[in-house]
C-alpha cells in the first residue's frame, strides 16, 4: 500500500517576472515503510513536493493521495498522522525541552496524562533525557535538531517528513541523527527525506527520487 502517491502533478508560480513552473507532472509512490529520498539541487522542487503532499499548497493539475487520504481536501485527518521535522527549528525559547513537547502534542488534542508517559521515552530516544528541564538557549545545534525530531512522534505518526534535517550540523552531529532515523525504520515508520546531500540520500534511504527542474528525473534503489 502507498503511504504517498503523486500522479502527475503539476503546480505553477506567477510573480512579477512572470509564471515559474514548480512541479511539472511529477509521478511517485512511497511504499509504507519505506524510507524514500527527494534528493535534487537548491529549487528543484523538494520543498514544494513536500507542501503539496501536506495539503498546504493546491496543486493546478494531478492528484495526491496521504496515508489513504485525498490531498488537499482531507488533508486535516492525514497530518493527525503525519510528524514533520522542518528545515528550521521553530522550538518556543520561552519553555524547556519538556513544555516543547507537551504543548506540540496538545495541538494533535493528545490527553495530558498521556503525553506525561511519552515525553520521557522521546527524551530519552533524543538523547536529552537528563536535560528535559533545561531551556531551549541551552541547546547545541546538533541538540535542537534531535529534540525537533523528537518533538515529530509526539503523536506516533505512520508517516514523517524530513526536510533538510542535518543542514548545517557537523558531522558528528549529522551522524547522531542519521541513527536515530535509522532506528525508525526498524519500528515500521515510513519516512520521506528531503536532501541535497548525496551521502545522506545513500546512507539512510531504501528507494530515492532525483529531482530537478521540477521534474523526476529518476526513480531507483
Amino acid at each position: 500500500m502507498a503511504a504517498i502517491s503523486f500522479q502527475s502533478v503539476c503546480k505553477t508560480f506567477s510573480n512579477a517576472r512572470g509564471t515559474f513552473t514548480a512541479l511539472d507532472q511529477v509521478s511517485f509512490d512511497i511504499e509504507s515503510g519505506e524510507f524514500f529520498g527527494l534528493l535534487g539541487p537548491n529549487g528543484a522542487g523538494k520543498t514544494t513536493t513536500l507542501r503539496l503532499a501536506l495539503g498546504l499548497t493546491q496543486p493546478d493539475n494531478g492528484t495526491i493521495s496521504l496515508l489513504d487520504f485525498a490531498v488537499p481536501a482531507h488533508a486535516r485527518e492525514a497530518r493527525a498522522r503525519v510528524g514533520v521535522v522542518p528545515q528550521l527549528d521553530n522550538l518556543d525559547p520561552d519553555f524547556t525541552l519538556r513544555e516543547n513537547l507537551l504543548v506540540y502534542g496538545r495541538y494533535f488534542g493528545i490527553a495530558r496524562d498521556t503525553l506525561e508517559k511519552r515525553i520521557p521515552d522521546l527524551l530519552e530516544y533524543a538523547g536529552l533525557a537528563q536535560r528535559g528541564d533545561a531551556r531551549i538557549q541551552a541547546l547545541s545545534g546538533g541538540m535542537k535538531r534531535r529534540l525537533t525530531l523528537a518533538r515529530a512522534l509526539i503523536n506516533d505518526p505512520d508517516l514523517l517528513f524530513l526536510d533538510e534535517p542535518t543542514t548545517g550540523l557537523d558531522p558528528q552531529a549529522r551522524h547522531v541523527i542519521w541513527e536515530r532515523l535509522s532506528q525508525l525504520t526498524l519500528r515500521g515508520k515510513t519516512l520521506l527525506l528531503i536532501t541535497h546531500f548525496m551521502e545522506e540520500a545513500e546512507r539512510l534511504c531504501h528507494r530515492l527520487a532525483i529531482m530537478d527542474h521540477g521534474r523526476i528525473i529518476a526513480v531507483g534503489t
